[in-house]
């Protein structure tokens, strides 16, 4: 496969990354199928034709649906609100394009389920493409810090924390499911598994802080103030979860959208018999490691990724010299588009969203019965 023609559907700010990301690809994977930009979709009136002449999309549509079973499509990028992420995967699946989907991959654990047939499908969770957090994974698995007993994974955010926020869809039951659970807690649950293995079970606390939001006056894209009439928030704001593992250990998770000073502070602290683990992603490269024999007063080493870890290399050429977030999302792309190529799999994948989103749904039980909730094994 020498070329692959793509779709994008939605183009708010994460349908301009997939963009961005599959125009990086040849840049840094020069080994991939080249990406010829097809058409991108949006709903909005002129959104999708302003990205096509920006972007070199070769047309734009209004309607997604225009690009099921496309000949010209081979792989859609599916970047649209989490309500719709179902009816679009089920029909570009079936019509047998690849998909690349954010996350949480729709509502519940049976929209993802129903993203089935005999295509690739790779899911947005890019925080486990970091190499530092890679370079984790192969530190657990190695036992360089024993057998791992407790941990703490955050993700603490302030883009809702405005009272005056619009009331997007984001807010909406119907539309933006659990909140901040499968926005935030999506990532959460899926580094923890990526990490430490399966969760057995689990018990969680939801809340909504801030109960009422004014209704936007145009169409959002991002986080843009509101100055309609105030309606009520119907989704979590905050999540706190105690997740027993498989394996025995401990995790706590919890996520916020409200977290004022909190800028994007995801991260993870990793507890073994032997040593930990330490990592922020606002120093993505950086990783803090404590091993050795002292057990007692141990110090932490900070390990910065290089050249030969995971696709650092791709990018830079000596460790300390700092990746972006969308670096993440140009190593996501080319995994996806080697799955596409070798019809294999590479990454996360619409299993994961399975089980991530098993994980919230159970979350979302637990708050509401107050009692722990053993997952499907």
């Amino acid at each position: 496969m020498n070329e692959v023609g793509v779709a994008v559907v939605g183009f708010g700010w994460m349908g301009r990354v997939h963009t961005q990301a599959y125009a990086r690809v040849p840049h840094h994977f020069a080994d991939l199928p080249a990406v010829r930009l097809v058409s991108v979709a949006d709903e909005v009136p002129g959104r999708a034709e302003a990205a096509a002449a920006r972007y070199g999309f070769g047309e734009s549509t209004e309607s997604w649906r225009d690009l099921v079973g496309d000949p010209r499509v081979q792989a859609v990028s599916i970047t649209a609100p989490n309500f719709l992420h179902r009816e679009m995967g089920s029909a570009f699946a079936a019509a047998g394009q690849h998909i690349w989907i954010e996350k949480p991959v729709g509502l519940t654990a049976a929209d993802a389920r129903a993203i089935v047939g005999e295509v690739q499908v790779s899911v947005g969770f890019n925080y486990r493409n970091a190499p530092a957090v890679e370079q984790a994974k192969a530190i657990v698995a190695d036992g360089e810090i024993g057998a791992v007993t407790h941990a703490r994974f955050r993700f603490l955010s302030d883009y809702a924390a405005h009272p005056d926020g619009a009331l997007s869809w984001r807010f909406e039951r119907a539309r933006g499911g659990n909140g901040v659970l499968g926005d935030l807690g999506a990532h959460g649950v899926d580094l923890v598994r990526y990490l430490l293995g399966e969760i057995d079970s689990l018990v969680a606390d939801t809340a909504i802080f801030i109960t009422e939001r004014p209704r936007p006056t145009a169409a959002t894209a991002g986080h843009e103030r509101g100055s309609g009439e105030p309606g009520p928030v119907e989704n979590d704001d905050y999540f706190g979860s105690l997740l027993r593992m498989a394996s025995g250990a401990r995790v706590t998770l919890d996520c916020s959208r409200v977290a004022v000073g909190e800028q994007n502070s995801y991260g993870f602290e990793i507890h073994g018999t032997r040593g930990a683990l330490f990592w922020d992603f606002r120093r993505m490269g950086e990783l803090g490691v404590a091993t050795g024999s002292a057990y007692q007063d141990e110090p932490v080493r900070t390990r910065y990724v290089g050249p030969l870890d995971a696709e650092f290399g791709a990018f830079q050429p000596g460790a300390g010299i700092p990746m972006g977030y969308d670096d993440l999302k140009v190593i996501e792309a080319a995994r996806f588009l080697r799955s596409v190529a070798d019809d294999q799999a590479y990454g996360a994948t619409v299993a994961d969203a399975i089980r991530a989103a098993e994980a919230l749904d159970a979350m979302a039980e637990s708050a509401t019965s107050g009692q722990w909730v053993a997952l499907p094994r």
